[in-house]
Parts: C-alpha cells; sequence; structure tokens
C-alpha cells in the first residue's frame, strides 16, 4: 500500500511510500481509508515538536473508512463497517485513571499517528474498542474533522465553563476552534474570536460570531470563558487577562510555546482559573459524534488529494487553511 511516512525531520520530508499493508493482530481491525484530516498534531509530529515514538512514522488520527479485515480477538466491529479512527489509540483499561473514567490521562496510553501508524495510508490497523462506529451512510470528508478536532474542541469547550448565555472567548480559529464556535452558539454562547487570519475571521462571522479581531486584541466585552487553540504561549496572558472574574481558560493544544510570566493580581486574582486539555476519552468522541449532527455542525473543508499531504502541511503551517484540510484518495 502506499503511506506517507516521516522520521520527524520536518513536514517538507515526509515522505510517500510504497509498504506492507499491515494485518490486524489482536483485537485489532484493518480500515481501508476514505478520508484523513490533517491536524495541527500532525505538524507538531512531523517536525519534531513532539518528539516520535518510532520512526519511521505514518502520521494521521482523523481517519474515516471501512473494516477490511478483523483480528482474531476483535469483538463488537465487522466486515463492511464505517468507522472513525481517533488520536487515542488505547489505553491500560486498568489504572486508577481508567478506573475512574479518565482514560484521557492514563499513564500507558498510545496514540494514532504518534505511537501506532496512523491515517495518512491506504489502510491503517487499529484497536477495534478504540474505533467509533458510524452509520454507513456517513461522509467521511465531512466526518474527518470531528475525530481530532471536533473532539479536543468539544473536551476543551466542557473544561472552560461557560455559563448558559454567557461570552465565550476563541483564540486562534482554525480546524478545532470553527467547529467548536458551532457547538457553542447552537447552545446559545456569545462567541468572540481573536485570531490573526483575516480568511479566519470572517468565517467565524459568517458561522454567527459576534465580534472577530485581532489575535492580541481586546475583545469588546469580558469573557466568562477563554479556549486557546492556537499553540502560542505569549496568548496565555493576554486571555487571562480578557477574562471577567470567576473566569476560565483552557489551554487545547497538545503543544504550546513558553509561558511568559503571570501577574496574580492581573491574570489570577478573583478566582480566575487556568486549566489544561489532554487528549479525550472515548466518552468526549460518542458525545461530539452525537451532538454534531443533532446541532448542525459542518466543518468548513479544503480537501487534498492523498498525493499532496506534504502540501496540505505546508500550508496549514503558513495558515492557508480555512476551516480544516482533509486528505481524499
Amino acid at each position: 500500500m502506499r503511506a506517507w511516512r516521516t522520521r520527524g525531520d520536518g513536514h517538507e520530508q515526509l515522505r510517500l511510500e510504497e509498504v506492507p499493508t499491515p494485518l490486524p493482530r489482536g483485537d485489532e481491525v484493518l480500515v481501508r481509508v476514505r478520508a484523513c484530516g490533517v491536524c495541527r498534531t500532525d505538524l507538531h509530529v512531523t517536525d519534531g515538536d513532539l518528539p516520535l515514538r518510532r520512526t519511521p512514522l505514518v502520521p494521521g488520527h482523523e481517519a474515516v473508512g471501512d473494516v477490511v479485515a478483523v483480528g482474531p480477538g476483535a469483538t463488537g466491529r465487522a466486515l463492511g463497517d464505517r468507522v472513525g479512527v481517533a488520536w487515542l489509540g488505547r489505553t491500560c483499561g486498568s489504572c486508577r485513571w481508567c478506573r475512574r473514567g479518565a482514560e484521557n490521562l492514563c499513564r500507558g496510553s498510545r496514540y494514532t499517528g504518534w505511537d501506532e501508524d496512523g491515517g495518512y495510508a491506504e489502510y491503517v490497523a487499529v484497536a477495534a474498542p478504540y474505533t467509533y462506529l458510524l452509520p454507513p451512510a456517513t461522509d467521511p470528508v465531512q466526518t474527518a474533522p470531528l475525530l481530532c478536532a471536533g473532539i479536543i474542541g468539544y473536551r476543551a469547550l466542557r473544561r472552560a465553563h461557560v455559563p448558559p448565555g454567557g461570552r465565550l472567548g476563541l483564540y486562534g480559529f482554525g480546524a478545532s476552534a470553527h467547529l467548536t464556535a458551532q457547538v457553542a452558539l447552537a447552545q446559545g454562547v456569545e462567541v468572540h474570536v481573536l485570531t490573526r487570519d483575516p480568511d479566519a475571521q470572517r468565517l467565524a462571522l459568517d458561522l454567527g460570531a459576534t465580534s472577530a479581531g485581532g489575535a492580541a486584541d481586546q475583545p469588546p466585552v469580558p469573557l466568562d470563558a477563554a479556549i486557546l487553540f492556537a499553540p502560542a504561549g505569549e496568548l496565555v496572558p493576554v486571555a487571562l487577562a480578557a477574562l471577567d472574574q470567576g473566569g476560565t481558560l483552557a489551554l487545547a493544544g497538545i503543544h504550546l510555546s513558553d509561558v511568559p510570566p503571570l501577574d496574580h493580581q492581573r491574570h489570577l486574582f478573583r478566582e480566575r482559573t487556568l486549566t489544561s486539555v489532554t487528549s479525550n476519552t472515548r466518552a468526549d468522541g460518542e458525545e461530539l459524534l452525537t451532538l454534531a449532527p443533532r446541532l448542525g455542525v459542518r466543518a468548513t473543508v479544503t480537501r487534498y488529494p492523498f498525493e499532496r499531504a506534504s502540501q496540505a502541511l505546508t500550508d496549514l503551517a503558513h495558515d492557508r487553511v480555512s476551516g480544516a484540510a482533509v486528505l481524499v484518495p
């Protein structure tokens, strides 16, 4: 099969290679990929911001496809099932974090497109219990961005504790933020977007945001909550200063540049909260995949042929993608 592989030496060095098609082992299923989203985490993996767990590695963790083979110990999935393949690839299932429903904090967790080969390939082998069973008519291109950008944004929204009818600031407005904004708006939240990209600002207003300004701008009103999607640590004090008393800032990314010193009085006093988001649980994914169609959430998608994966990452790195990028065979 054909697969894009990285050695963590930069997305420009991503290589399309002919490799053996994997065989599903144990509880795994083999999935023929119909579409795979291009996530900013893929950039962090290919550029070495996240040290590779194996090399060479096939990146990608927003894949939708069909089960074409079933491992000897796999249950719950059958030939022909349409499934989603997401970032969380496996957990131990027995540690105190797993037992209490916080499997995203499992120290033995493994991740698609980081620990294991991912979806930038014609086929991917994944643990059946960590796939999402999708309706047969599911649109692969529309659904792929939901599998990380959507799920992580949904978890970040919950971690931000926006009060009913509250004011939410979104710092950065890429794949995850534009999906999260739609969920928040459908729930009656007032959304303010702060991003340096004029195209992203226009998209935010088109989706229903109340305001859209520059990343370092002061929003027009104090915020009850904010989510930082941009991997820019210098925006942490900016976003904290924009919070009203009792507000929460959630950091949605897996990678963040260094955060400048914080001033207690300006940034944290009056019970402001700073929190992070670490991966997701499968329950987060099930909730989002059920909720999104009910709320009318739709990804704004830029399609790339499978053969142009390197170009998709380059465009993402230079903020030339509006919404989400998706590789399509």
